[in-house]
């Protein structure tokens, strides 16, 4: 259990049989009436939106995640299918469940794989991939890093903004929390 007083961004709460990330918070304290804690709560199911209001102190069960360490292993139809490196055993996440992540996700690659009640629920990828630039615009001499940028699409399909000076065949580091270019990588 955990206080509505608790509440941080990211603590995560079963409510209704399902489960909820703290997005935002705050704390009121009125002048007449008793405090109460605004929140805006993110499903980590559904990733559906809902503003909520708790009293002050209100004890919530809090949600338990699991995290596990597995390997993306191959593609079957619309699942992903991961392994679990110490046991072997596999587990299928749908397209849905990944999210939005799935343009960096390539095969080998390993992944924080959230589970709750062992019912896997989301993939946390790394805060940054390197990736091979698969197509973009030629880079021309005299091209500098301080120069523009240009789009580049990568060996995952992915599409970021490059400097200028980078051409085919170039192995780039990109931070997957916000699609930003980090480097090249050596």
């Amino acid at each position: 259990m955990i206080s509505s007083n608790d509440f941080r961004t990211g603590t995560t709460i079963e409510l209704d049989g399902a489960v909820w990330r703290v997005v935002e918070f705050l704390h009121v304290k009125p002048g007449k009436g008793s405090a109460f804690v605004r929140t805006k709560l993110k499903s980590v199911q559904t990733g559906n939106v809902v503003e909520k209001t708790f009293r002050a102190g209100e004890m919530l069960p809090q949600a338990i995640l699991e995290k596990s360490t597995l390997q993306h292993t191959y593609m079957e139809s619309s699942d992903y299918v991961f392994m679990d490196m110490s046991s072997y055993e596999e587990t299928r996440l749908t397209a849905d469940q990944i999210g939005l992540s799935r343009k960096y996700l390539k095969e080998g690659m390993e992944v924080n794989v959230v589970s709750w009640n062992g019912k896997p629920l989301e993939v946390e990828l790394p805060n940054s991939v390197v990736l091979e630039v698969q197509e973009t615009d030629p880079g021309v001499k005299g091209d500098t890093a301080t120069g523009g940028t240009k789009p580049a699409t990568l060996e995952t399909g992915a599409q970021v903004m490059v400097p200028l000076f980078i051409s085919v065949g170039e192995k780039i580091k990109v931070d997957t929390r916000n699609d930003s270019y980090l480097g090249r990588e050596n």
